[in-house]
């Protein structure tokens, strides 16, 4: 890939605007791009899992002053704090 990314870079004339700005976003990327390959099989399902949630709680809890209060309904919402409420199991 990081082949590809620099015969982009070499061989588009600046002419054609389409892949210009195509080539503008591999070079801006490159790491992301390259990061992807180098680990291959990763996911940033379980972090959107948990921003849903969190989402989610913020929705419904619209009445919250205290933010202590917030943080600790988050926590129980998202499962953070289940070895806190039950420590022997």
């Amino acid at each position: 890939m990081a082949g590809l990314i620099n015969k982009l870079s070499a061989t588009i004339p600046d002419e054609l605007i389409e892949l210009r700005s195509l080539r503008t976003t591999f070079q801006r990327r490159r790491g992301d791009i390259l990061a992807y390959f180098d680990h291959p099989r990763t996911s940033n399902g379980p972090t959107e899992a948990l921003n849903g949630r969190l989402e989610h709680l913020r929705g419904i809890a619209l009445g919250f002053r205290n933010r202590s209060n917030y943080l600790i309904r988050s926590l129980l919402h998202a499962g953070g704090m289940d070895r806190l409420l039950q420590p022997y199991l």
